[in-house]
């Protein structure tokens, strides 16, 4: 987007093509995301704003009323100014004038007549009415998708003869020969092996069930990835880290359009069916985004203002976190700390109502069966002490070098998957991961269940009617003490479900490092919760024998007295799940808030502070970025963390182009450019966007002016006035000196000229510069020097500067 000659090849603007002006920047031409390289050219998803482009024919630009006569572009507004190329930067500076004027223009509008107010009101209730069809929405299809997965899931491993639509919990619900010990197996129920050879005992029933198992998963993971790749490119990943490049004013037509949610709606149930170690929470982020984009086609307040739908965008993330998890507060909490780059007050509040409606609407719909909203409800029913502190920080280092070390192996394979052929065949890499996952995984009960389902078991606290093998305790009772709670000696099926969680702590961590990027919707959330709380059950029932076989110990008879029930294994599974995914994304209070809400655990707030906090410091001192970061950077995408301090001595003219033997930065002057001298440096150049001075010698700054807007104002023009010719001149200016006659008519493009461009001097320093980036969201800023113009910085140059300083390739960065 740079705005110096020469360097750059043309990849866009011929002589004459000004009818394909979409095609015009350097901006435009590939995207890879993540892995191999895809066209993004096709924009039959979501059309760009104001699409109306070509099919409105009513601009009357008027005739030549007289040889001298200027067209003046205020006179009515042209289809197609003001909005934006595809891969380009929004300015959120001019959409957020825009939106002040248009508010403006409305109240004062509703002064004058009675519709006038009633208009006045609707648009300022279409805020509320949005959020509360985004929440409708993103908690139905969230419903939806909870149910499919959970049936898919048990589908295979059989089917119910009582109801093929039942899944395996229902189906024994609904049953009349079923016992509470039993609870899980019915005559309803019938595996694999009980349908195919009509038994479910002996070596050869057992490969039939193993089987079967692993054919479904192959069967539900290759369509996952063949719809993918064949409808929705987009569709493919967490997508959190598009989101928040999305968010931060970044434009990818299509990445939250119909044909993505349809798509990723559809394969987020494969995908977590299939058995695969991945989860549905961070894509049902990327379906409420989608859901809040195609709704904001439904008001021009949104559909026609590019800030105003990333308010919007910032809602329906929160949205998604809450059906993810029942969490609405965490989610608005998500939405503010992890995804938004601006979250204004009144964004905060029409968050938490989408979060609310998107929330109930889930717990109406009820997809657990269990009448609670949320996904893993404990009921501990033991305080903690202040000496397990020093196990939860213990949990908290963990997840924190687990964090880094995942971050670092799957960024390392991704980047192997980039730039080998094998990021050529996604359908192949699906299916030899997930044939290894399920091969791997049928043999062991814990890495067998979905994913949900273990964690719901690692956070459980063991009472008498469970008969689980983590809770099989040899009951004995201290009867010395009227009214003391059984101490738990653990029995041989506690001791058996350690070495299988061992093994399927072994299993998670590696294949989730190569799960995580491939070409199928991929969630990230579930499986880093499930290797802390693996991690999290074993250290609290190693704890829990410990204090029991050694009471005496000075650090546990002050406050664990022999008979006491005193450790609870299942709140070490949520420390650690929570340290885990702490250390991987780098969340801290939002991340503390889902936690509590996740799980109704409100009172243990302190032990997952202290593990969260403890993760993401010993993260950070491995690695400064969380995983949706180090994605963002991998891709390529034009992002500011604003969480990063900007720490080197340098000044603007060390970053801003031309260089010091560049040539020369390519100008418009106000009042003596032709209309063939403008189309010909558009043609030979492929910036986004062109200084206006008022004469090359004095290269005194009057202006900017978008290529964009300057192409189709120009092709307007060619259109509408027949007068215009090549040799008409182009006046940036209100007011135009007197032409002599038989002059070929004028063209005043003032109205298109952005007057107060935002400038530095020379000698102002980079971290200036890098917050004004940041806080205003620029697309770019002009450099001068006593008022003379002597460069330009782009949100691409700053990037590039950023990653040179940091001993990186600048060239990654492929956007801006």
């Amino acid at each position: 987007m740079a705005m110096w000659q020469g360097a750059m090849d043309n990849r866009g603007f011929q002589q004459g093509s000004f009818n394909s002006f979409q095609s015009s920047s350097s901006d435009e031409d590939l995207m890879d995301i993540p892995g191999t390289a895809m066209d993004f050219s096709m924009r039959d998803d979501v059309p760009p704003l104001d699409g109306e482009i070509e099919e409105d024919k009513s601009y009357n630009g008027g005739g030549i009323g007289s040889s001298n006569r200027m067209m003046d572009f205020l006179e009515e507004p042209i289809p197609g100014v003001g909005t934006y190329d595809d891969f380009n930067t929004i300015d959120w500076v001019r959409e957020k004038s825009r939106d002040r004027d248009r508010h403006r223009e409305i109240t004062n509008k509703s002064k004058e007549s009675t519709w006038a107010l009633i208009h006045s009101v609707s648009d300022a209730f279409s805020g509320w009415l949005l959020m509360l069809l985004i929440g409708l929405l993103s908690g139905s299809l969230a419903g939806l998708i909870d149910i499919s997965a959970h049936w898919m899931t048990d589908l295979k491993e059989g089917i119910c003869t009582g109801g093929i639509w039942f899944n395996h919990e229902h189906c024994c619900w609904n049953s009349q020969h079923v016992t509470f010990e039993d609870r899980d197996k019915c005559p309803e129920w019938n595996s694999w092996s009980q349908l195919i050879i009509s038994t479910n005992e002996g070596a050869f029933a057992y490969i039939v069930n193993y089987f079967m198992y692993v054919l479904w998963a192959l069967l539900f993971a290759f369509l996952a990835v063949s719809l993918v790749k064949v409808f929705a490119p987009y569709a493919c990943g967490s997508g959190i880290p598009e989101i928040k490049t999305i968010l931060s004013g970044f434009i990818i037509r299509g990445y939250l359009g119909k044909w993505t949610l349809i798509i990723k709606t559809v394969t987020l149930v494969l995908a977590v069916s299939s058995g695969l170690s991945l989860g549905k929470e961070g894509p049902l982020v990327h379906v409420a985004c989608c859901c809040g984009n195609i709704l904001c086609h439904c008001f021009n307040k949104y559909r026609k203002n590019e800030a105003k739908r990333r308010e919007v965008l910032s809602a329906a993330a929160a949205a998604g976190v809450s059906v993810a998890f029942g969490a609405p507060i965490g989610g608005v909490l998500f939405s503010l700390e992890e995804v938004s780059y601006y979250f204004p007050l009144k964004t905060l509040w029409r968050s938490f109502f989408a979060a609310l409606v998107a929330a109930f609407t889930l717990r109406s719909i009820n997809p657990f069966g269990n009448s609670r909203l949320v996904l893993f409800y404990v009921e501990f029913h033991t305080p903690w002490h202040l000496f397990e502190l020093v196990p939860f920080i213990l949990l908290g280092i963990f997840g924190g070098l687990w964090g880094a070390l995942f971050i670092r192996t799957n960024i390392a394979w991704c980047r192997k998957r980039k730039t080998t052929q094998l990021g050529k065949y996604p359908v192949i890499e699906v299916l030899v991961v997930t044939a290894i996952t399920a091969i791997l995984a049928f043999p062991n009960e814990y890495t067998r269940m979905s994913t949900s389902e273990l964690i719901s078991e690692l956070f459980n606290d063991c009472g008498l009617l469970d008969s689980s093998k983590l809770c099989d305790y040899e009951n004995r009772f201290n009867t010395s003490k009227a009214g003391e709670l059984p101490d738990r000696p653990a029995g041989v099926g506690v001791y058996s479900a350690m070495w299988q969680l061992a093994l399927t702590l072994i299993l998670k961590i590696v294949i989730t490092i190569f799960t995580f990027g491939m070409k199928i919707p991929s969630g990230l959330f579930i499986p880093s919760m499930a290797v802390g709380a693996i991690a999290g059950r074993l250290l609290g029932v190693g704890m829990e024998q410990l204090a029991y076989y050694h009471h005496d110990w000075a650090i546990f008879n002050s406050w664990c007295s022999q008979g006491a029930d005193c450790i609870t294994p299942g709140l070490y599974a949520m420390v650690g799940a929570a340290a885990c995914l702490g250390g991987v994304t780098r969340m801290t209070v939002s991340l503390v808030v889902i936690m509590f809400e996740l799980t109704g655990g409100l009172e243990y707030i302190v032990p997952l502070m202290a593990a969260a906090m403890t993760s993401k410091w010993v993260a950070d001192a491995l690695g400064r970025e969380g995983i949706y970061d180090a994605h963002i950077r991998l891709n390529g995408y034009p992002f500011l963390e604003a969480k990063e301090e900007f720490a080197h001595k340098t000044l603007a003219m060390d970053v801003m182009k031309p260089r010091r033997n560049d040539p020369l930065l390519t100008v418009l002057t106000q009042d003596s450019m032709t209309v063939e001298d403008v189309e010909t440096i558009i043609s030979e150049t492929t910036y986004s966007g062109f200084p206006v001075v008022v004469s090359r010698e004095s290269q005194r700054l009057v202006g900017f002016v978008l290529r964009r807007d300057l192409i189709i104002s120009v092709e307007n023009a060619r259109k509408k006035q027949d007068g215009v010719v090549s040799t008409s001149v182009i006046y940036f200016t209100e007011h135009s000196p007197p032409m002599p006659p038989y002059t070929p008519p004028t063209l005043k493009l003032w109205n298109i000229l952005d007057l107060s461009p935002f400038t530095v001097t020379d000698l102002t320093p980079m971290e200036i510069v890098v917050d004004i980036f940041r806080k205003l969201g620029l697309r770019q800023c002009l450099v001068t020097h006593n008022g003379r113009l002597l460069g330009i910085i782009t949100k691409k140059d700053v990037l590039k500067h950023i990653a040179q300083m940091a001993n990186q390739d600048p060239d990654s960065i492929l956007f801006n």
